[in-house]
């Protein structure tokens, strides 16, 4: 699904002295690695992006399978490796900002150097997959996953037309939002004419800067995806956080001028925002895309979202619905202050979790070995794939989660004292400080614990907000016909 994460090799207590290595493949030709090494000049105030391995080519499947470690720690080969613990950036990773303190994450394989053109994972966690908290550890025997979470290229046919049971689709209003969903959900030739830009797109970026590379993330790959949805670019160009409103810029600014010059790409434009983005549109499939640089946790909460979901049959029906209908009440753009999908659909996973029956679990807090925040980038991806469909006691239709979420944030919420925290399962109380209580919606990044909704900062647009969610839930009550709070004609995609 994703290529492989490079070797990062630092030593404990040890200052980020990578960057002061030279590690360029033996492949690379002079030219290549000139302008590389162009970007450590006066312009560029971060570190010399000089030490990534040559990127494999982009593969549809997940990261090999590791070997399990026999019980003495070594490995099936007889090659011992020395104990890795935490390196300096798990403890510089964790979440400051939150409104709660984030406990200390489970250990998870940390991969380092074992022999030229080799990698082998620390023997401190080697065995260990996704497993509820109290089951027993154990090791993978295949390489197929065994989980709810479908292979990348399966998902548009294995959950989506698995008929739900006969009570979720009980009444008129979860038959027109099945079928709403149905009609609008990604399918895989939309996911192709994606992969396809961003496979071309690497290449060519890579002209630039020779050891980075480009990934999916976003809707495209989390479950949440519609046929209509952009498409979000993640360029990683070191381990490292970077410099969001210098480095990053400066980066995008030199992939512009070269997008300027691919006659497959269109419109690029430069946003500089507090993530700032490069927007183009690929010519050939008309998809747009936002590409962004080092932004490591959109990588990470991809797929989370993606085990979410799946893991229950009603997730993604209901979540598509509600971003069709935050879009047309116009509360769904984040860059004119109202909602980012992702904000909507931590709000969802919110919901959902806090009923007296809840319909998913706390994966976070369930299997915290697949989620941590500071596991290795290539093993995001594989992380999740033997976590189990959860079994929910609560059978609401889609039609009754719908009403409920309405009139959950209509009138139970209380936006002015809590948090949203997806991580904690639970409306956590609003911090004391002004990062967080001078915020009209508060909504927690579940790996960085940032505020996913800080772009509502006026009290006009929060008004507004609030307005859809009361007028929809009475209308919804009234009618129990989607109709009525989105037309769903002008609604469908066009075929």
């Amino acid at each position: 699904m994703f290529p492989r994460s490079p070797v990062f090799p630092h030593k404990h207590g040890q200052a980020n002295s990578l960057f002061n290595q030279s590690l360029l493949p033996l492949g690379f030709s002079t030219q290549r690695v000139e302008s590389h090494m162009n970007l450590a000049n006066t312009n560029f105030h971060g570190q010399p992006l000089n030490v990534f391995p040559l990127i494999p080519t982009y593969q549809w499947k997940s990261a090999p399978d590791i070997p399990c470690a026999s019980p003495n720690g070594s490995r099936t080969k007889n090659r011992k490796r020395k104990n890795d613990g935490n390196s300096q950036y798990e403890l510089k990773r964790q979440c400051l900002n939150s409104p709660c303190f984030m406990k200390k994450p489970a250990k998870t394989c940390s991969f380092s150097p074992a022999h030229q053109g080799e990698q082998r994972p620390s023997t401190q966690s080697l065995g260990k997959i996704c497993s509820p908290i109290h089951s027993p550890v154990h090791c993978p025997t295949t390489s197929k996953p065994t989980g709810c979470v479908p292979p990348l290229r399966e998902e548009a046919t294995q959950n989506s037309y698995t008929p739900l049971p006969a009570l979720c689709l009980k009444d008129k209003l979860s038959e027109q939002m099945l079928e709403l969903f149905h009609a609008c959900e990604q399918q895989n030739e939309d996911l192709d004419k994606k992969e396809s830009c961003r496979t071309q797109l690497q290449k060519d970026i890579q002209r630039l800067f020779p050891c980075s590379r480009v990934f999916l993330a976003g809707s495209s790959l989390n479950g949440f995806g519609s046929r209509t949805s952009d498409a979000d670019l993640c360029l990683v160009v070191q381990e490292g956080p970077v410099n969001q409103q210098i480095d990053a810029i400066y980066i995008l600014s030199l992939v512009q001028t070269l997008l300027y010059k691919l006659s497959y790409i269109e419109r690029p434009q430069l946003i500089r925002a507090k993530v700032p983005i490069l927007k183009f549109r690929d010519r050939v499939s008309g998809v747009e895309f936002d590409l962004n640089v080092n932004n490591i946790v959109g990588i990470r909460n991809t797929f989370l979202l993606r085990t979410y979901a799946y893991i229950e049959k009603r997730v993604r029906p209901i979540i598509l619905v509600i971003k069709k209908w935050a879009s047309h009440h116009r509360i769904n753009d984040a860059s004119r202050g109202t909602l980012s999908s992702y904000t909507l659909v931590l709000m969802v996973l919110h919901y959902l979790q806090t009923l007296p029956e809840p319909v998913i679990p706390c994966l976070q807090k369930d299997y915290p070995e697949c989620f941590s925040p500071v596991m290795d980038i290539h093993l995001v991806p594989n992380g999740p794939r033997d976590i189990p469909p959860f079994v929910s006691t609560n059978q609401s239709s889609l039609g009754d989660l719908l009403l409920g979420f309405l009139k959950y944030y209509a009138t139970v919420f209380r936006w002015d004292k809590y948090v949203i925290s997806v991580r904690e399962a639970k409306a956590v109380p609003k911090p004391n400080c002004r990062e967080w209580k001078d915020k009209f919606i508060c909504v927690e990044e579940p790996f960085d614990g940032s505020n996913t909704a800080r772009a509502v900062h006026e009290k006009i647009k929060f008004d507004f907000i609030k307005e859809q969610f009361i007028e929809s839930w009475q209308v919804l009550q009234a009618r129990k016909d989607l109709n009525s709070i989105l037309p769903l004609r002008g609604t469908r995609p066009k075929r």
